[in-house]
């Protein structure tokens, strides 16, 4: 795998290999069902590095035609500043369909400095039935220099008539010792941190990144871990409820707080107010706006949060069955091996595999909007009674 543009998407070779051939049959004027189409779909699990391609692969098309892509023109996709780049993204639960109706009015533009226009939706699973429709009809008859790049978690995600319209491409989920490599390479930390944190991370990318440089992040994924494990009744497993919703705020505001500041101060200097100055009255309809937009980031975020804590309860609760089994496969939790030896011996793998059952209830529960409080003092109740000695 070539160095540069390409080599943050580690384990990606033969993904990478199709979307750099098609920018070579782009640029050549080889177009073909083998190379070349105006709209595809990048699939892959979390932290597999669908957005990561999706933009490597526009930097290709709106470069100078080389591998690479020439300087300029990837400082530019990186600041999503390209004249000839459209992004659509959302930290919302939904993609609203004015928001697709403004990217497929814009996708009709002829490019105004490169050979293409490229039009990328992230998550594009988070659109409805009737948002996709409206997607449909550009996909269907793009102009002849426009490219769409969706992202999903898979096919499946989206509606049968858009998948039949795209080409896709599928990513792997990386091994977690390319990943520790890519975090030991890229973020300078020792090799046995950069392990752990690939192992516990399950080989999300951004999260071993996470975790391997942030200290706080690894303490409150110890402390979930430790929570359940050592509940002892009904009310301190209401407590323990309680205690992991603080934990899924304070891990989503370390994640957003920084970024909420620099948009605030990005958006104060491109409407001429310096730092500490006034807000004139004229203009605070728009830091209104920008503070509604962050409001609903935070709240995604905290779902998100509580969602990555119910991931980790679950590595636990698999690594405890893959010992209660006797099965030789690497664990999740290494460093928490002697937690996981001291449950997997006082209880059985049927009260493991119902705790599984719980977590996971858990989970489609607060996808249906149940009260997070709810549903997790109604899965570490459950987890109690079944699974904790």
């Amino acid at each position: 795998m070539t160095p540069g543009l390409w080599s943050g998407l580690t384990g990606q070779d033969e993904a990478i290999e199709v979307v750099r051939s098609a920018a070579e049959a782009a640029h050549s004027g080889t177009g073909s069902p083998s190379g070349m189409t105006h709209s595809w779909l990048i699939t892959g699990p979390p932290g597999s590095g669908r957005s990561n391609l999706a933009y490597a692969f526009a930097t290709a098309l709106l470069g100078d035609g080389s591998p690479e892509g020439d300087a300029a023109t990837r400082r530019q996709v990186e600041a999503r500043t390209h004249p000839d780049l459209a992004v659509l993204r959302t930290d919302r639960v939904i993609i609203s369909m004015d928001e697709v109706r403004s990217l497929v009015s814009s996708s009709q533009y002829s490019p105004s400095v490169s050979r293409y226009r490229v039009m990328v939706i992230e998550d594009a699973d988070r659109m409805t039935e009737r948002t996709s429709n409206l997607l449909l009809k550009a996909l269907e008859e793009p102009p002849p220099r426009t490219v769409w790049i969706l992202c999903a978690p898979s096919e499946a995600d989206l509606l049968p008539t858009i998948r039949s319209r795209v080409r896709t491409v599928r990513l792997r989920i990386p091994s977690t010792t390319d990943v520790a490599r890519l975090i030991q390479e890229r973020d300078g930390v020792g090799w046995d941190l950069a392990l752990q944190a690939a192992q516990e991370a399950q080989s999300h990318i951004g999260m071993a990144h996470r975790l391997a440089t942030d200290g706080n992040a690894r303490a409150r994924r110890a402390e979930t871990l430790q929570l359940v494990v050592g509940l002892s009744g009904v009310s301190a497993a209401v407590k323990g409820a309680a205690r992991l919703l603080e934990i899924a705020g304070e891990d989503a505001a370390a994640i957003t707080e920084q970024r909420d500041a620099e948009e605030r101060e990005a958006t104060l200097r491109s409407l001429g107010v310096e730092p500490g100055g006034a807000i004139p009255p004229a203009l605070r309809s728009q830091l209104r706006q920008l503070e509604d937009d962050q409001k609903r980031r935070a709240t995604r975020s905290l779902r998100d949060g509580i969602d990555r804590i119910l991931l980790d309860l679950l590595s636990l609760y698999r690594d405890i069955l893959l010992v209660q089994l006797d099965a030789s496969v690497e664990p999740v939790n290494a460093a928490a091996s002697d937690e996981v030896s001291r449950v997997a011996a006082a209880t059985d793998a049927a009260a493991t595999l119902a705790a599984i059952d719980a977590i996971t209830t858990a989970r489609r529960r607060i996808e249906a909007n149940v009260p997070p409080a709810l549903a997790l003092e109604a899965m570490l109740i459950a987890t109690l009674r079944k699974a904790v000695p």
